[in-house]
């Protein structure tokens, strides 16, 4: 990993903009304030549905009305009220049966089969033939199609986790969150997943059935229905090793012999039948939850640009109160307060909103400001957002999202995840150039963070988006490993850090410069040509070449 460390500029209480930009001023005790009031123990975490995140969205939403923004949620008010339902297991475990030539084998949730409740019945008992598909990729741009020759018609496919050795990792880590999509495209009615001998050796079984029993989410639409783009995959689950070597019984190959060949560079094990099939029973419960995304607008001053949006993203909620264990301290700490993840992102958010209202010289283009919820529960306010920007999505020709600005060092440079796509790149890079800071390469490009924060829901709706994040420089690598391995979804993530406020107003005025960049531009963020993410979803959008 190539660290590029760059000048870091003196610092002082007051962070002030360089002298070639609009003058505004960035203070850490502003950056501080917010974050303390969105981390104070008496928000709860800002879960969604509780009273603590209603209190965030009104902090935010004040502070939008203060700078004379204009409200952008529903019927002219700033919340975008987003209706969830929380699909919990149902009093009966579920259970998954594998029958074959020697008779049925059943196991029971959290054995060594994980099944997934559906969000749309409460009590699934589905039956049908298994066929193995492979990794379950069927994508005409990367010329991979698992399915060939394969009649899934009815059928539950069985996959292997993931995407192949080898493969670039974002355009991996998209195909294989899509796997439910390419099944119901060739008609499978059930998805079954074998973890790859990586992808145990990451998180293994013990760790993974643990979240058997967690709520699942999804946003509800205008139907009354859970949102869901596969409606046909009518249940699903994983396997771990007895049920795994069950399906492949008496079948050509094994599953060992099958993890084997994916284990290596460029294994991709082709599809063949299966002589099982298998029986998914579960029951569940739902609720209806309801949380909003915050959203302002501050209107273009160009007459022809004022009619193109930029976006600056941000979520606030979090993850709430870690339940209580038998025989803990009676002052064991259970708020998972988040600071860095996200209050100090809506801080930055809202800094810059200050910052740009109060310059003499107001955008071009027109800016929405989002807070959006349900961040932690799977993208899915941005996801909603995104879907009901409430102007139309091809006038949104950009975003920048802060996920966790970390905020514990004097960072000298950033990232912006996705940079590689888009223009994005090197209009973010020449931004805080006049800073000293530089814009560094993805530093961790196995994570496949492009796809799993809010920016990529706006991807998903062919907008060019990147996610930025403080980078690895100067020291910065050692304490995103200090903190993705300790605090992170902890209690420890509060204000009893040794956060660096100094810090946190650079952040903002790195995002003061890349925002109001998006905004003034002579032409709007474009993505590159042959871009894979550009041609997928965004193929009639205007394209650029890559370097000029």
């Amino acid at each position: 990993m190539k660290r590029l460390i760059a000048a870091l500029l003196a610092c002082t209480a007051t962070i002030a903009v360089a002298q070639d930009a609009p003058t505004a001023a960035f203070t850490p005790e502003a950056v501080r304030a917010h974050v303390e009031f969105l981390a104070d123990d008496l928000l709860e975490g800002r879960d969604i549905g509780t009273r603590g995140h209603e209190i965030a969205a009104r902090y935010v939403a004040s502070q939008f009305d203060a700078m004379g923004l204009k409200p952008a949620g529903d019927n002219g008010g700033w919340y975008q009220r987003v209706t969830f339902q929380k699909t919990l297991p149902g009093a009966s475990p579920a259970r998954l049966t594998i029958t074959g030539a020697g008779g049925s084998q059943s196991w029971e949730q959290g054995t060594e089969v994980l099944v997934a409740p559906s969000p749309r019945e409460r009590a699934l008992d589905l039956s049908a033939p298994l066929v193995f598909v492979g990794y379950g990729i069927s994508d005409a741009a990367t010329g991979i199609d698992d399915y060939k020759g394969v009649d899934a018609r009815g059928k539950i496919v069985v996959v292997l986790s993931g995407f192949p050795k080898g493969m670039p990792s974002e355009v991996g880590a998209h195909l294989g969150s899509s796997k439910s999509q390419a099944a119901q495209a060739h008609g499978a009615i059930g998805v079954l997943t074998i973890a790859t001998l990586d992808d145990a050796k990451r998180r293994p079984w013990d760790v993974t059935k643990r979240a058997g029993g967690a709520p699942r989410y999804g946003w509800v639409g205008e139907d009354g229905q859970p949102f869901t783009e596969t409606p046909g995959v009518r249940g699903g689950g994983y396997l771990n090793g007895p049920a795994a070597q069950a399906v492949f019984a008496d079948a050509s190959r094994t599953v060992a012999q099958v993890l084997a060949e994916a284990d290596k560079t460029g294994g991709r094990p082709k599809p063949f039948a299966l002589k099982t099939s298998a029986r998914i029973e579960a029951s569940s419960t739902a609720e209806r939850i309801t949380s909003p995304n915050v959203a302002a607008i501050l209107p273009g001053s160009d007459p022809t640009l004022a009619s193109e949006y930029v976006v600056l993203s941000a979520h606030l909620d979090h993850i709430g109160v870690t339940a209580k264990k038998d025989g803990e301290p009676a002052d064991t700490d259970h708020i998972n307060n988040g600071a860095l993840d996200n209050a100090a992102g809506i801080a930055t958010m809202l800094e810059v909103a200050r910052a740009i209202t109060q310059s003499p010289d107001k955008p071009k283009r027109s800016i929405i400001f989002v807070a959006s919820t349900g961040e932690e529960k799977g993208l899915l306010g941005a996801d909603y957002f995104a879907r009901h920007p409430g102007v139309p999505i091809d006038r949104i020709v950009g975003n920048v999202d802060l996920d966790m600005p970390l905020l514990l060092y004097r960072f000298t440079d950033v990232t912006a995840f996705g940079a590689d796509h888009s223009t994005l790149g090197p209009l973010v890079a020449a931004a805080v150039k006049p800073m000293g800071v530089t814009l560094s390469p993805d530093p961790m490009p196995q994570e496949s963070i492009f796809v799993r924060s809010d920016h990529y829901m706006f991807v998903k709706q062919g907008v060019p988006a990147v996610f930025l994040a403080t980078g690895f420089a100067n020291g910065g690598g050692e304490q995103w490993g200090k903190f993705l391995s300790g605090n992170y979804h902890h209690p420890g993530d509060d204000m009893n850090q040794p956060i660096d406020w100094v810090a946190g107003a650079r952040f903002a005025e790195a995002n003061y410069r890349i925002t109001m960049a998006m905004a003034d531009a002579a032409e709007a963020p474009r993505w590159y040509k042959g871009d894979y993410f550009g041609d997928l979803f965004a193929k009639d959008r205007p394209k650029a070449d890559k370097g000029k």
